[in-house]
């Protein structure tokens, strides 16, 4: 049995219902849609956290399902910017303490403004990373969201 990550230690202090899932990392595909499969989830219904920088706004990080893209757009003006791109893969861990494939949006070194798709309530729960690879939390979205101050938008 793994240990619990801090990402599910938080969302248990926070009194929010969560399951917790894991499977067996493969380094080769690291994909969502491999996380997804593994959990037994439709993809629509895992969630990928992924992190950007806007020209005004700085670090973001969005919630979006394995299956979607970001729209750099929609997530720029979601965060009342006018341009938003991705942050490098080696950013990553100094930004957030999380690496590729296990970035959480629970437990960041700093607390960034969030987005989760508008998707997310479609579903009494969705999965996102716990912040370990192999590591998924199945949570309901909107306490979720609430819990780390996401707001929920059209970004994909």
């Amino acid at each position: 049995m793994a240990t619990k990550t801090n990402a599910v230690r938080l969302v248990q202090q926070a009194k929010i219902p969560c399951r917790e899932q894991f499977y067996e990392v493969d380094e080769k595909d690291l994909s969502g849609l491999h996380a997804a499969e593994a959990v037994g989830m439709p993809p629509e219904q895992v969630f990928k956290t992924l992190v950007a920088r806007g020209e005004k706004t700085g670090i973001n990080v969005f919630c979006i399902p394995v299956c979607c893209e970001l729209n750099l757009k929609k997530a720029a003006k979601a965060a009342g910017d006018k341009n938003m791109e991705p942050v490098a893969v080696k950013e990553l861990l100094g930004l957030t303490g999380y690496i590729r494939g296990g970035c959480s949006p629970v437990g960041m070194k700093k607390k960034y403004p969030t987005f989760f798709d508008e998707t997310c309530i479609l579903w009494d729960e969705i999965a996102v990373s716990a912040g370990a690879r192999g590591h998924q939390m199945i949570v309901p979205p909107q306490d979720l969201a609430q819990l780390v101050g996401a707001v929920i938008a059209d970004i994909t």
